[in-house]
């Protein structure tokens, strides 16, 4: 072999030897370099170029961005004993890459410790507040209420609220406050935890489902009893208003037929007193009158001689004789 083919080897060979001593560190990464497993020296986290002995020693990147944790959606009982689904959020990231190496090795362990740790905690956030208060964002938000329940609410009690203590953003921070200082013995920084979405169970919903029908059906009940007791009011006012109205025509119509009697009986007095025939001729029309009245068609009457009634047949009968 000549002298310029042992050099090209010998390049070849440094060159080789470069390549596997040779490491770049990214902007968004962090290095732990291991020797047959074991840490050698302090974290890496400026980047750019840095060595290590070949083949002896491993190249350990961990993230140094902001990481999400996005947990499985898991039913949990609150105080009230109402059973929810609840889905959880998380960012996280790593702060401590010697004690994350340690502990957790990689990525896939850390998100299991962070479900077991933010799972646990948010089970026990939960099981210490009430549905109300887990659902509720802020527990100064005022809650909409339906007009129709607005003169309903004090009396039946009908979607009234019951006092919220604290909001879901409390709770929250509660989970927050409680897991932070557990998963920094892990050399994770937790950031944020939130509650991205709760569900009713099943059952639970339709319970609610029911409740809302038997508020619903309340509310329809009292309307309709308040119509009716409005209705039997104005039915009321009307039979007095009616009845008002016919004792006023009654007596006026008594008044002006007692003062009609009158004026007959005047004019009847005036024409039939003024000569003894006029007043025999007026008693005689009444008893015609009285006949008319008294005798029918088929009327059979038993008189006495002496009455009234048959005094005038027994005249009648002696003048046409």
């Amino acid at each position: 072999m000549s002298g310029a083919g042992k050099s090209l080897g010998l390049i070849a060979i440094a060159l080789v030897f470069l390549l596997t001593c040779a490491y770049t560190v990214n902007q968004t990464e962090q290095v732990i370099v291991t020797q047959f497993g074991k840490p050698v020296g302090p974290p890496i986290t400026e980047p750019g170029l840095h060595f290590k002995l070949p083949l002896v020693q491993q190249i350990n990147s961990f993230d140094k961005r902001y990481l999400a944790w996005d947990g499985p959606m898991v039913e949990m009982s609150t105080k009230d004993k109402t059973y929810v689904q609840v889905d959880t959020f998380a960012r996280w990231r790593i702060t401590d890459p010697m004690r994350y190496y340690l502990r957790l090795r990689d990525e896939r362990s850390a998100q299991s410790r962070l479900e077991d740790i933010l799972g646990s905690e948010t089970r026990t956030a939960i099981a210490r507040h009430e549905l109300i208060e887990v659902v509720r964002t802020d527990k100064d938000r005022k809650p909409m209420q339906d007009e129709s329940l607005a003169g309903l609410a004090s009396e039946a009690g009908i979607g009234v609220l019951r006092p919220i203590r604290v909001g879901r953003v409390a709770i929250e921070r509660d989970v927050f406050n409680a897991a932070a200082p557990k998963l920094a013995e892990f050399g994770i920084e937790l950031l944020d935890v939130r509650f991205k979405r709760i569900n009713y169970n099943r059952q639970v919903l339709e319970r609610i489902h029911q409740r809302m029908i038997s508020e619903r059906l309340q509310i329809a009940q009292r309307f309709r009893s308040e119509g009716e007791g409005e209705a039997a009011r104005i039915h009321g006012n009307k039979e007095r208003d009616i009845n008002e109205i016919e004792s006023a025509a009654y007596k006026q119509v008594q008044e002006i037929q007692g003062a009609a009697d009158a004026k007959a009986a005047e004019i009847y007095a005036k024409a039939y007193a003024q000569k003894p025939e006029a007043a025999e001729f007026y008693k005689f029309l009444k008893s015609m009158e009285t006949y008319r009245a008294v005798i029918g068609g088929e009327a059979s009457l038993v008189l006495s001689t002496n009455s009234d009634l048959f005094g005038l047949l027994k005249r009648a009968d002696a003048k046409g004789r």
